[in-house]
């Protein structure tokens, strides 16, 4: 079962994949610098620093952005800390575009997550980012999409909701798993699905980060103490962005905010 939203999404990413050329080995990206984030949330955590992956998604705010507009998003983010940069590239629901990606990623020095319904290898190769998603309900075959992106020094971020897809993400390669408190089937939120999965794959070794519906530095610490390494938030962080000061904890550092050295 999945959601009237997302099957108009999936319909939408199989009519753009019509449209790409066929698999050409000598176009295939390949990412020099990669950016890593399970160093840079290491990094954050020795400084007191609650790792989150604060995202681009131009939909809260019911509109497409300006490159000026990513690029203030963009630093904005890295300036208060964020341990990496999630950008929507899907242009017709979430209003997001390959080039954003492109312009955050040449804007920061943090990690670029690309967040997509990445069903075909081919998408892998529309633009450089250091980490792309990798939804395990829709992304067939899961180990082969994995494999692919690694080729590519793109590090897989293999998003779960439920036992099933989590045993199968655990069945590949990726180090990086998502889960996702939002049910894509009903849309619903519920901060259980992480305390579930998330010791379970926690103890296979992942890096695990936590996905919707965090909204408060109490929802944060909830995920960590569940065992979240880092956290994805997008739309509370659209609609506030400075609220990225108290989710990730640098309130508590006098005037609000780690000076930018300490961060990079």
């Amino acid at each position: 079962m999945t959601s009237d939203v997302v099957k108009v999404i999936l319909r939408d990413t199989e009519s753009r994949l019509a449209e790409l050329s066929k698999p050409d080995p000598g176009a295939r990206l390949k990412i020099t610098d990669p950016r890593d984030l399970v160093g840079r949330a290491e990094y954050l955590r020795s400084r007191g620093v609650t790792p989150i992956i604060a995202e681009i998604k131009p939909r809260i705010l019911n509109k497409t952005l300006t490159p000026q507009e990513v690029v203030s998003f963009a630093k904005n983010y890295e300036d208060m800390g964020a341990c990496s940069i999630s950008v929507l590239t899907q242009p017709t629901y979430f209003l997001g575009s390959l080039e954003n990606a492109r312009i955050a990623r040449r804007a920061v020095g943090v990690p670029i997550l690309r967040k997509d319904f990445i069903l075909d290898e081919r998408q892998l190769d529309e633009v450089e980012s250091d980490l792309v998603l990798l939804i395990a309900a829709f992304s067939h075959p899961l180990n082969g999409l994995v494999e692919a992106a690694i080729s590519r020094n793109m590090e897989p971020l293999v998003e779960v909701h439920n036992e099933a897809e989590l045993e199968e993400a655990l069945k590949t390669d990726a180090r990086i798993v998502g889960i996702n408190n939002r049910n894509l089937a009903t849309l619903e939120v519920d901060l259980g699905t992480f305390e579930r999965l998330g010791p379970v794959a926690k103890a296979a070794g992942l890096f695990v980060v936590a996905e919707s519906g965090m909204n408060s530095r109490g929802d944060v610490l909830r995920m960590v103490e569940a065992g979240a390494d880092a956290l994805l938030v997008g739309t509370s962080l659209m609609e506030e962005p400075k609220l990225l000061l108290a989710l990730n904890g640098t309130v508590a550092h006098g005037d609000g905010a780690l000076k930018r050295a300490e961060l990079s």
